[in-house]
């Protein structure tokens, strides 16, 4: 997955699926940290490897989501590529990546964690945002199978999606989107129409 940072619109997008709706203002935090980057990116790492250094990220930002909860900001964007870091090759991101349903499936990975198979990202992200009554907005890798029925299908039989996230102050997944781009090998990149709430925005477009 390329590094890049999220668009300043981020926040106000996110907004579009917030259920503050009723009120006249909102605080919102962007947060920024040196991300602990793993030790290579050109070979694979065991999944349990790899949610290590996912959750040693997380902790960082843990430390965040709170000072911003007790702030009074009712939500937080976190940083791209912050929970995993970047200059990876198609396979090894891959033990970094998530299913990510969509978020019409009504879940809340705190609370139902093995909903959707082994989703420990999520399910920490969701609690973050629940036990902290906050939005959290966040950049993580999506991965969806497909077949030779699908012409665009990799060789490989998946999809992988740089994708972000939105879990609500009861720590439910609203929002899901895929960045614009799938990463194939030797393919043109594919893009995609998930949008939030049914609608695409233009600032997020790569």
């Amino acid at each position: 997955m390329s590094r890049s940072y999220f668009p300043k619109c981020v926040a106000l997008s996110a907004l579009l699926v917030l259920s503050v709706g009723a009120l006249d203002t909102f605080i919102a935090a962007v947060y920024e940290h040196a991300v602990i980057l793993p030790n290579r990116t050109e070979t694979p790492v065991s999944k349990e490897e790899a949610l290590l250094l996912m959750n040693k990220n997380i902790d960082v930002l843990e430390k965040a989501v709170k000072l911003a909860a007790k702030q009074g900001a009712h939500i937080i964007v976190t940083p791209e590529d912050g929970i995993y870091g970047w200059v990876f090759t198609r396979e090894s991101i891959y033990p970094y990546l998530e299913d990510i349903p969509d978020p019409e499936v009504n879940w809340i990975p705190c609370r139902d964690p093995g909903r959707f198979g082994n989703t420990p990202v999520q399910e920490r992200l969701s609690c973050l945002a629940k036990d902290n009554s906050i939005y959290v907005v966040a950049n993580i890798g999506d991965k969806k199978p497909c077949n030779a029925s699908d012409p665009q299908c990799p060789p490989d039989g998946r999809y992988q999606y740089n994708t972000d996230v939105v879990f609500d102050s009861q720590g439910k997944l609203v929002a899901r989107y895929h960045k614009g781009v799938d990463f194939t090998p030797q393919k043109q990149s594919r893009g995609t129409t998930t949008t939030w709430k049914q609608r695409v925005v233009s600032c997020y477009q790569n």
